[in-house]
């Protein structure tokens, strides 16, 4: 079966048609201020309405309250929510509970023992994200171009359908996905010619790709 993939943090209408062209499953809005490619919910929902029904629509946040996970469900109403912080599992399951949206969780790898918390987390989330543990001192938790060892991931099983993150091109996401037989890829910083902002002729390099692997 073919891996799929999610083109995160869009925050133009060029980028994001790029990416629906290309074929993505997944579309990602960063509600996150520290971030380069944050977007607010309301220019979030404008933006990502043109890919309703064509992609699903992913909000990433990263311990995220309450108060903004009710204004994304509100306003940006995507389909799953991305947790990409310190969440719990009890803050998992009430971020369900308050947007209605499938939950994505995002566990920070770097040697084997960091695949050790996936287990307790299948029975609360849709899908695992395993994304490179970012350089010690970064203030973002993702989309800083890290990688980790793909060969971790060779041959392990989990009851959700996972991601593969952190570092991945256009050049090289063949080769991760045919290494740990991920079904599924996120990308955001390997298709920006600057951060925060993305390339449409890397996006469409990068599925490109992804459907060739």
């Amino acid at each position: 079966m073919n891996a799929h993939a999610k083109i995160c943090g869009l925050t133009t209408p060029e980028t994001l048609d790029a990416a629906l062209a290309g074929g993505a499953a997944f579309v990602g809005a960063v509600v996150f201020p520290k971030s380069p490619r944050h977007i607010d919910p309301l220019h979030g929902a404008t933006l990502f309405e043109r890919a309703r029904n064509r992609a699903r629509i992913v909000a990433v946040t990263v311990d995220a309250d309450d108060a903004l996970l009710t204004e994304i469900a509100l306003i940006l109403k995507p389909d799953l929510i991305q947790l990409h912080g310190h969440e719990t599992l009890e803050q998992a399951a009430r971020a369900r509970l308050l947007t209605g949206a499938g939950i994505i969780k995002v566990l920070p790898i770097r040697t084997a023992e960091d695949f050790a918390g996936a287990e307790a987390w299948e029975p609360v989330v849709d899908h695992l994200m395993f994304d490179a543990r970012p350089p010690e001192g970064s203030h973002l938790p993702g989309g800083v171009g890290a990688r980790f060892d793909w060969t971790l991931l060779a041959g392990r099983t989990f009851r959700r359908p996972w991601f593969v993150a952190g570092g991945l091109t256009p050049d090289n996401v063949a080769q991760a996905i045919r290494v740990s037989g991920a079904p599924l890829v996120d990308v955001s910083s390997g298709v920006e010619s600057a951060p925060g902002v993305k390339d449409p002729a890397l996006i469409t390099a990068f599925l490109d790709a992804v459907r060739s692997a």
